[in-house]
């Protein structure tokens, strides 16, 4: 492992371990122009040039919605870089999953996309930039940005802690106007072919920082599509609802199902359908809108 700063830019085999193994040649160490809080593994098929490229956040879990659709993504025809951030999931009660990223970034090879994986604490404002530099320096300039990265730590008006508000925030809200920034900044793409796209919530009573930051992200993903009109840009925000990414309990699991209409739960790839969809020229109509995709639970 090499650190630039608070860099640190890690070698992996495809199917090697998060530790790291042998680097096969056509995987790339990337070194970085600016310091911040990322880590990078790449495996690349050149035989794929030319594909449209996303870069997915959030995708630190086999079981997660940003997994889903890093994987929908790439079956469509995209390359597809992602992100992930292994001290949340430590600090979360399912713990870290090992080797799920080399895992998933393994899938998406075999899909016949290219891709890079990247460690980034999205808490640091230097990332966002340090991102897109690794990102476009490996695989070029990004078309779709599909934000499912999160802080969501439940707590209410009287037990939410100010170091917990401001990290919601960091991550959920700042972050997510970071992004979009770099994003707007560094398009190139054809007008009209660009999407954002970010996974909302309106989970808010009992759950404060996280819905509220979360409302804070919608609104930032709405007024990009008004701000960024100029390049033909279509941004969106999706509230999937409760999905079952392995977080919720039988009895709540049964309470969810009672309450929908189509009478199960939500899973990852409905969301990941539609932001598949939302991601092709045959959703670029719909724009600066916030979508109800969650089975219509009351």
């Amino acid at each position: 492992m090499r650190t630039t700063g608070r860099l640190s830019v890690a070698p992996h085999a495809a199917t090697g371990p998060l530790s790291g193994e042998h680097m096969p040649p056509a995987n790339r160490v990337l070194s970085a122009p600016r310091p911040g809080k990322i880590r990078i593994m790449s495996r690349q098929n050149d035989a794929t040039a030319g594909r449209p490229l996303a870069l997915v956040t959030g995708a630190g879990r086999s079981a997660g919605i940003a997994a889903s659709v890093v994987l929908n993504l790439a079956k469509a025809g995209w390359d597809v870089a992602f992100t992930y951030w292994t001290p949340y999931d430590a600090r979360m009660e399912w713990g870290i999953e090992q080797g799920a990223p080399a895992q998933l970034r393994t899938k998406v090879v075999a899909l016949g996309a290219r891709t890079l994986a990247v460690e980034a604490d999205l808490s640091d404002p230097a990332a966002p930039s340090q991102l897109f530099d690794s990102v476009e320096a490996e695989l070029g300039n990004v078309t779709a940005l599909v934000l499912c990265h999160c802080e969501s730590v439940d707590s209410g008006l009287l037990d939410t802690t100010v170091e917990s508000f401001d990290r919601h925030f960091a991550v959920n809200a700042r972050a997510t106007w970071l992004l979009i920034r770099e994003y707007g900044l560094r398009f190139r793409g054809q007008h009209g072919s660009g999407r954002i796209i970010s996974l909302t919530s309106d989970h808010t009573a009992g759950n404060l920082p996280y819905g509220a930051s979360k409302g804070a992200m919608d609104r930032i993903t709405l007024a990009a599509a008004r701000e960024l009109a100029q390049l033909g840009v279509a941004c969106n925000a999706v509230n999937p609802g409760p999905t079952d990414t392995g977080w919720m309990t039988d009895e709540l699991k049964a309470d969810m199902i009672r309450s929908t209409p189509l009478g199960r739960l939500g899973v990852p790839q409905d969301c990941a359908n539609l932001v598949t969809f939302l991601c092709s020229p045959e959703g670029g109509w719909i724009n600066a809108q916030l979508l109800q995709s969650d089975g219509g639970i009351g």
